[in-house]
């Protein structure tokens, strides 16, 4: 099954603490994982950004929220004990979403007319996502969107403009390192089907032929163009290719390239990938903010005494 979001680990959780017993957040883990029969695989499953493992921080953030609404204390750091209020909702589980939402919900407003403005929690609680993941998001939304008006702007601008960017690109990418002069625009007419050409090496035995298609999303590269671009490589005694385009290609045109024997290297960039490399490598793009997340430094307050009344 899929792994379930952080409101839904929240009951389960309570009844966990029914006991009464006090339990640290990663004692959660293991149990509950049981209770939703997740494997192993998906416990284990990382965020796309690589900021921990998905199931362990929506555990986290349920008895977050549990804390909020007032059904668990916190007798110490990092660990959690059911009181009377959560009691009372572990015998009534039919009105448990109503009551947390309620009180988030309250906390919030409350927030809200004391600061006058809206608190992230208020977000949350009208979000299936814990914050963490709204953040995340928020920012691929983001990237997307600069993606697409990267490709419109490419668009706008001329054919040979393209030509000198990709060059530019597969140079930001670390293809033809130190080297000086690395990136070659050939001339614009006569070009042979060759429109770039990035130097390996200082004396220029390895070389990447570049054949760039500044071409509307809806048009896409064929089959044909692949192949043309193959017997141009083999007319400038080449084995390694990239064929790039502001489009995609057709499903013949990756068919074809995947069929290619092994002394033949193409490397197929289509609209997508072209922005997201432009994005990832930073040409023509200038930061516009850094948001910093910290988190407690376990190893640092771990070093002091808990105050055991």
């Amino acid at each position: 099954m899929a792994i379930p979001r952080y409101d839904e680990i929240q009951f389960p959780a309570l009844k966990l603490l029914s006991d009464g017993k006090q339990r640290k957040a990663n004692e959660f883990e293991t149990p509950l994982s049981k209770e939703f029969n997740l494997t192993q695989e998906e416990v284990n499953q990382m965020y796309e950004s690589g900021n921990g493992p998905v199931f362990n921080d929506r555990v986290k953030w349920a008895l977050s929220y549990l804390s909020m609404a007032g059904v668990v204390t916190k007798p110490k750091r990092g660990t959690y004990q059911i009181n009377d209020e959560g009691l009372k909702l572990i015998s009534n589980p039919s009105k448990f979403r109503e009551y947390i939402d309620t009180k988030l919900l309250s906390r919030d407003l409350a927030k809200i007319k004391k600061t006058n403005h809206i608190t992230p929690d208020l977000i949350v609680t009208q979000n299936e996502n814990t914050p963490a993941e709204s953040l995340y998001t928020s920012f691929q939304g983001i990237k997307k969107s600069v993606y697409r008006e990267l490709i419109d702007t490419i668009l706008s601008k001329t054919p040979r403009d393209f030509e000198k960017l990709v060059v530019e690109l597969l140079q930001k990418m670390g293809y033809g390192g130190e080297i000086k002069d690395s990136g070659l625009v050939t001339q614009y007419t006569n070009d042979k089907g060759i429109d770039g050409v990035i130097k390996e090496d200082i004396l220029g035995f390895g070389r990447i032929y570049i054949q760039a298609k500044r071409y509307k999303t809806d048009s896409n590269i064929q089959r044909d163009d692949i192949q043309k671009f193959v017997g141009a490589l083999a007319v400038a005694q080449s084995d390694k290719g990239v064929f790039i385009t502001t489009s995609d290609f057709t499903k013949g045109a990756y068919d074809y390239v995947a069929s290619l024997n092994s002394t033949a290297k193409i490397v197929l960039i289509n609209g997508d990938k072209l922005a997201e490399y432009i994005y990832d490598y930073n040409l023509g793009l200038q930061t516009e903010k850094i948001i910093e997340i910290k988190k407690l430094d376990n190893d640092f307050w771990d070093l002091m005494d808990d105050d055991e009344k």
